[in-house]
């Protein structure tokens, strides 16, 4: 998988499952979708669903997919998989696929994920998305999934860790504007360092951050067998 997240959250199984499994709260932390909701669908058979990420007021990016889950396995893992894909011709997304893995440790429950996409348009859209598009997915991923650990730890409900993130943003900004508006009297390298200190910071501890998670696996990484049953969306 091209993606790859990985978290460790002090949490309940049962809690973070729910969180992540079910729609309308797998929606309120995952910065990447607008809504999430599940289609009809027969016993046996897996679940599929519809996204939609807002772009603007009034652009909606939307797709379809398919997923199922493992809750209970013989080494007290967890997975879930699915495939999606968007029709929209403003979505740099064409189809992709991808899992999540539930492993409980000493420390918590190792929440990870591993997804990879083709992107469209050709080779405009190729080169779009590897300056631009992936890593922003990638850090939108890493973002979200602090923001899940913070409300399953500490109960912050993610609109107010969304709140603190764009309040503390305004405040490191202000910081790098009252320097850089300071330089006329202070020495301009004073007012340089204290722009770059203002950015890079550590966030505070009840605030998301992306940087809290690995972006790279430790070893070797595969795909769930369970994603291979999947047709396409």
């Amino acid at each position: 998988m091209g993606l790859y997240v990985e978290t460790v959250i002090d949490a309940d199984m049962d809690v973070l499952w729910e969180r992540t499994q079910d729609p309308a709260r797998h929606q309120s932390w995952d910065l990447r979708f607008t809504s999430i909701s599940y289609l009809p669908r027969a016993d046996g058979e897996p679940q599929r669903f519809r996204y939609a990420t807002r772009l603007l007021p009034l652009l909606w990016i939307a797709g379809t997919g398919v997923s199922a889950g493992e809750r209970q396995r013989s080494d007290g893992t967890r997975v879930s998989a699915l495939r999606f894909a968007s029709g929209h011709p403003l979505s740099l997304l064409a189809e992709g696929s991808g899992y999540w893995r539930y492993v409980p440790g000493p420390t918590g429950i190792c929440f990870l994920t591993g997804y990879d996409y083709r992107p469209r348009w050709g080779r405009c859209g190729a080169l779009a998305d590897r300056l631009v598009f992936r890593p922003l997915m990638a850090w939108a991923t890493a973002w979200s999934f602090d923001r899940l650990r913070l409300w399953c730890e500490r109960g912050t409900h993610p609109r107010a860790a969304l709140a603190r993130a764009l309040g503390e943003c305004a405040l490191r900004l202000a910081l790098v504007l009252a320097a850089l508006l300071a330089s006329p009297v202070a020495p301009l390298a004073l007012a340089a360092a204290t722009a770059v200190l203002a950015a890079l910071l550590p966030p505070l501890p009840g605030t998301p951050a992306a940087r809290r998670c690995r972006r790279t696996p430790s070893g070797r990484v595969r795909a769930p067998r369970l994603l291979a049953t999947l047709e396409p969306s």
